[in-house]
């Protein structure tokens, strides 16, 4: 699981740097780790360095900080300091004692308030309302937030376990980074099969194509036969899967039709893109599944399904 976590967070580095080193301004990455991700912290934030390693020549002549902020032994800075050798110089690594609750501080002394920020918060104080508000005072800012969630016990029926179990509502961690000031936010749970552990991964960002960059990581990471992701909303719990994302999705769309009424095709993308795990590319297909076996209708009844054309469930008689 900790794989999984590792390979998202280094593609969404990739993906944020180019926007970063366009704006010409001091940037900066802050990683976070309370006293409950240590064993993960020093393999990740490795994971980072050698991201910025492979990307150095687009980032010669741009000053970048990386804050690490983690208590432990000598091994983290051992290893880091391996990598941070090799880097330009314009990049520069420092290490925090303490964990998420220094991040504030350190984000300030760094004088990311106002710059590039992308953040990683994993473990006990991630979710503090103070430590998310600074996590979000970067322009633009990003943050992709790791809370435990229950372990669940899985059954012959249900190896995913069940998201009833969830430590916390839903919404919760959602709301969290709403109140820190990120407009736009999504999240999925990673589920070992045996229901031993689960985590949930979410993203807080300011910019459609965070959320759509962040999705299209989510299922292009290398299948895990150990880790599947579900829905922290969905009730049953089940297991996700890209390749059923027209009918899965389909269902939900249903849901949020008769919930809120007909909605443009445009609405239910942005519906698909912070209210789901799926991507707002896999809407075209559901809608065209929902269509087509008689479950909604749209208007104009013909024509090149675009963005303004709405889509209603359908009315029996």
């Amino acid at each position: 699981m900790d794989g999984v976590v590792r390979e998202l967070l280094g593609r969404q580095l990739e993906a944020w740097l180019p926007r970063a080193v366009a704006r010409g301004r001091p940037s900066v990455v802050a990683l976070a780790y309370g006293p409950g991700a240590l064993l993960a912290a020093t393999d990740s934030a490795e994971a980072v360095l050698g991201v910025l390693a492979e990307h150095a020549g687009q980032l010669r002549g741009r000053q970048l900080t990386v804050l690490v902020l983690a208590d432990g032994g000598a091994e983290l800075p051992a290893r880091l300091g391996a990598i941070e050798a090799s880097l330009p110089a314009e990049i520069a690594v420092h290490l925090v004692p303490g964990g998420p609750a220094r991040l504030p501080v350190a984000v300030k002394a760094a004088g990311a308030t106002g710059a590039p920020l992308l953040s990683y918060l994993d473990g006990a104080g991630a979710t503090d309302p103070g430590v998310l508000a600074a996590s979000a005072a970067g322009r633009p800012a990003e943050l992709l937030l790791v809370t435990e969630a229950k372990p669940v016990a899985a059954g012959p029926a249900d190896p995913a376990g069940s998201a009833a179990a969830s430590a916390d509502p839903a919404g919760l961690v959602r709301a969290g980074l709403a109140g820190a000031g990120f407009p736009l936010t999504t999240q999925v749970d990673l589920v070992a099969v045996d229901g031993s552990l689960a985590r949930r991964l979410a993203l807080g960002a300011g910019h459609d194509r965070s959320l759509e960059a962040f999705k299209e990581h989510l299922w292009a990471v290398e299948d895990d036969t150990a880790v599947r992701y579900r829905d922290p909303a969905d009730p049953s719990g089940q297991p996700l899967d890209i390749a059923r994302a027209p009918e899965l999705l389909g269902q939900e769309l249903l849901a949020e039709l008769a919930r809120s009424g007909p909605r443009t095709v445009t609405e239910l993308r942005r519906h698909a893109l912070t209210a789901t795990a799926y991507r707002s590319v896999d809407v075209q297909r559901a809608l065209t599944g929902l269509l087509r076996c008689g479950a909604a209708v749209r208007d104009p009844e013909h024509g090149r399904l675009g963005g303004d054309v709405v889509i209603a469930v359908t009315r029996h008689p």
